[in-house]
């Protein structure tokens, strides 16, 4: 009967997924003792094989095998392992899927119905990019941003042939609807680059339409003007208000804004590039301008602005990177603070000091290794439009700081026989 016909079928998988949660802890725990990451990589691949060759057996397709004996894979504790080592075979792996998905593909079905597997994946990719666009409408993205993320989604996807091949093994699909539907979806992917492009070039929808949300800064009569509440600045304004001092704080991030207020925390939206916003926020009775943004190009207009229209404030510039230290030095901006120099530092001496050195040694070191590392700083951006003068003086800031500290080494073992 077609229900006995069944049973070996439904009896494999459940012992699959069985084995899968039961025998592979212990198999791959097993395996995990010897250390041998050789050991692993086949384990796995004897896995997928293997079972993809037991559903051959019993009449289902070795795709089927292949994904099930993935799944098992994916739920396992050492999944993390297992994907790092089967990295190497990724490309090659995908790469003989697809030349199995060509493979498919019924060519001469195609031609004898062109029009139904146009109109098909014409209607797939519709269809289903209509959704993905209201999803990413939804989500807060408008316009170019929804329509390219819905074009470079709306074709079908490589899974579906796996489906299809499920759903054919299992007699759900006719293998006459099996072709015709590897053929829309393969079309539809086919047809992916050709979207994104017309995504791209399309008229329809302009960024510059979108609505910008209105700017709510106001003057609070505070000394310092905080641009920028994120990693780095929220330390900064916390530091200022927690030792009471008054800080406006301007972002341009509305997700941002809303967060930090639920959290009780004051801070205006908007963009403190626009001169406009400055003055809003109270930049003439201010003395004081912290820009802690990420972006440079940004950075660099409030300055220019800041500058312009309030040359009275004191400003201090964070830079995300040694190169932006160089623009803004270069621009004549004094006070600028590198992003992870404090914090490299620190570390650095605490490795000093586990490594048997002084708490006084590696402080000396780490100052030393600062003063030489700014003073280097504000050379190099001197020469950065000169690369033969700019490698020049990197190479000759590198051997003055080595002689700083193979002095400073000697100086200290000088104390240490004293001492003595």
């Amino acid at each position: 009967s077609p229900s006995f016909a069944r049973r070996p079928k439904t009896i494999v998988k459940t012992s699959i997924v069985a084995m899968g949660r039961i025998g592979m802890r212990y198999l791959f725990r097993a395996i995990a003792s010897t250390r041998q990451r050789e050991a692993f990589t086949g384990a796995a691949l004897l896995l997928v094989i293997g079972v993809a060759l037991l559903m051959t057996k019993v009449g289902m397709s070795p795709a089927l095998g292949a994904f099930v004996a993935g799944v098992v894979l994916a739920n396992s504790e050492y999944r993390h392992e297992l994907e790092s080592d089967l990295e190497p075979f990724k490309g090659i792996l995908l790469g003989l899927f697809f030349l199995g998905v060509g493979a498919a593909i019924d060519f001469g079905y195609i031609r004898d119905h062109l029009l139904l597997v146009i109109g098909g994946a014409v209607a797939l990719i519709l269809v289903k990019g209509a959704i993905l666009y209201g999803l990413s409408w939804v989500k807060g993205n408008r316009c170019t941003s929804a329509l390219l993320f819905s074009a470079s989604l709306a074709a079908g996807g490589e899974f579906a042939f796996v489906l299809i091949t499920l759903a054919l093994s299992s007699g759900v699909l006719s293998p006459e609807t099996g072709r015709a539907t590897v053929a829309i979806v393969a079309l539809s992917m086919a047809s992916t680059p050709l979207l994104i492009l017309a995504a791209q070039h399309s008229v329809s929808c302009k960024p510059s339409q979108k609505t910008e949300r209105e700017s709510d800064a106001k003057d609070e009569g505070s000394p310092v003007i905080l641009c920028g509440f994120g990693r780095f600045g929220h330390a900064v304004g916390r530091l200022l208000r927690s030792r009471g001092y008054g800080c406006t704080v301007l972002d341009h991030d509305s997700d941002q804004v809303e967060l930090l207020r639920v959290l009780g925390v004051p801070i205006f939206y908007g963009d403190a590039s626009r001169p406009e916003l400055l003055t809003i926020a109270g930049a003439a009775k201010a003395k004081i301008l912290v820009i802690a943004l990420k972006d440079a190009d940004t950075t660099l207009k409030i300055v220019e602005n800041a500058r312009r229209h309030h040359p009275h404030l004191k400003i201090f510039v964070r830079a995300y990177s040694r190169v932006e230290a160089y623009e803004y030095l270069k621009i004549g901006e004094e006070l600028v603070y590198r992003d992870t120099l404090d914090s490299s530092l620190r570390l650095g001496a605490d490795v000093l000091r586990t490594l048997g050195e002084s708490d006084e040694a590696a402080e000396r070191a780490t100052r030393l290794y600062r003063e030489r590392d700014e003073l280097m700083v504000r050379d190099m951006a001197q020469h950065r439009d000169d690369s033969k003068e700019f490698y020049s003086a990197a190479q000759e800031a590198h051997r003055t700081l080595d002689e700083l500290m193979r002095s400073d080494i000697e100086a200290s073992r000088a104390e240490g026989s004293k001492a003595g």
